[in-house]
Parts: C-alpha cells; sequence; structure tokens
C-alpha cells in the first residue's frame, strides 16, 4: 500500500501538462510583414498534426477563430494526423516559409530528435517558435465497464495481470504516450500502449469499449 501511494504521489506530481506551440516555417525566408508588405493578404493554414476532435485540435479551432477576427482572413485549420505528429510537421516544414502555413505543435515536438534516428526535418533550423498558448492537464480515465474504480485499484490490478489492459495516445511520441509510460514507470505496471491518429479517436474508442 505504502508504494503504490508512493506511486501516486510520483504521478500526480510528475508532468502530465502539454504546452502547445504555434510554429511557423519562416526560419528561411521573413514574411511580408517584416519587408514592410501588408500581411496578411489571404488565408492562413493552420496545420494540426493529429485528426479532429482532440486536445490540440480544439485549443487550434479557438485560437484560429481569434486570429481570423483579427486578421480580417480566415485561418483553415488543416488535419493532418499520424505517426505521432511527424506528418504534419512534416507538411508544415516543407511549406512556403511566408507566414501563410502555421503548425499547431505540443511539447512531444521538442521530443521528435531523441525519439528518431532522422527526421525529415529539422525542429531548430525549419520552424520558428511564435508563441505558447494553451497547458494542458491530463487525466486517467478508464471505461465504466472496468471493475477498478480509483488508481489505487487500477494498479493493483495491474501488478497483478501485467499487460493484460492497453491504454490508448494520440500516437507514439505524443505527449499523451509519454503521460502513459510515465503512469507505467511510477506504479511500476506494465499498459500495452495503443497509440492513434490523434486524441479524438482514442478517446472515442475508450467512450465505445474498445
Amino acid at each position: 500500500m505504502n508504494d503504490t501511494r508512493a506511486a501516486q504521489r510520483r504521478i500526480r506530481s510528475g508532468a502530465l501538462a502539454a504546452s502547445m506551440i504555434i510554429c511557423a516555417g519562416l526560419a528561411s525566408a521573413q514574411p511580408a510583414a517584416a519587408q514592410g508588405e501588408a500581411w496578411p493578404t489571404k488565408p492562413i493554414r493552420l496545420i494540426v498534426p493529429f485528426a479532429p476532435g482532440g486536445g490540440v485540435d480544439a485549443i487550434a479551432r479557438q485560437i484560429a477563430n481569434a486570429l481570423s477576427a483579427s486578421f480580417g482572413q480566415q485561418v483553415l485549420i488543416d488535419n493532418r494526423g499520424g505517426a505521432g505528429g511527424l506528418i504534419g510537421m512534416d507538411i508544415a516544414a516543407k511549406s512556403p516559409a511566408d507566414g501563410y502555413t502555421m503548425l499547431m505543435s505540443h511539447t512531444g515536438f521538442t521530443a521528435m530528435p531523441g525519439l528518431h534516428k532522422s527526421l525529415p526535418f529539422d525542429p531548430v533550423r525549419d520552424f520558428t517558435g511564435v508563441a505558447t498558448v494553451a497547458t494542458t492537464p491530463y487525466m486517467l480515465v478508464g471505461h465504466p465497464s472496468l471493475a477498478q474504480r480509483n488508481v489505487t485499484e487500477l494498479i493493483a490490478y495491474l501488478r497483478a495481470n501485467p499487460g493484460k489492459l492497453g491504454y490508448a495516445s494520440a500516437g507514439t511520441g505524443s505527449t499523451i504516450h509519454f503521460a502513459g509510460e510515465l503512469f507505467k514507470r511510477a506504479a511500476k505496471v506494465d499498459m500495452v500502449h495503443v497509440p492513434y491518429k490523434g486524441a479524438g479517436p482514442a478517446v472515442a474508442d475508450v467512450v465505445g469499449g474498445q
């Protein structure tokens, strides 16, 4: 019991928060505004590297609405989920560096070089950070069919049945994936990681008992 309580304390104090950062591929060229021209003069694409319905997507849509009203130009959401955000990030990195393509990123962005032997882009060279716009907490939830009703009971079950339960994430290398692995390490348990193209589809399958 003491081990379980200690694990719960470590989990609660862990870095289970995701900072969303808008990045633009501006490192190799300055936007029109920096050259004294009017900006923006056309719609802006805001790439969300996850499927619709997740936290990054929800925040991006709120930001897009506010920016559209402020800029007088549409800010269009472009969901490009997959590979823990890598697909959308790569698309943003290869877009023209003119200020009209932005990326709604997450803290997993900074971990990409440590997770992959090679990347199709350089996180430092190919992007310029614009703003940290939100910090979101995580919570641990399960389907009502689970017999375990609290974290103590869940940890006890997982220790007695390693690998019998899975946990869903927004993709390999996503912050939800990191949160799940931190939980496993702090609680000394084993769960099967099930990656999705975004938190939206992951939540949908949890709600559906999948």
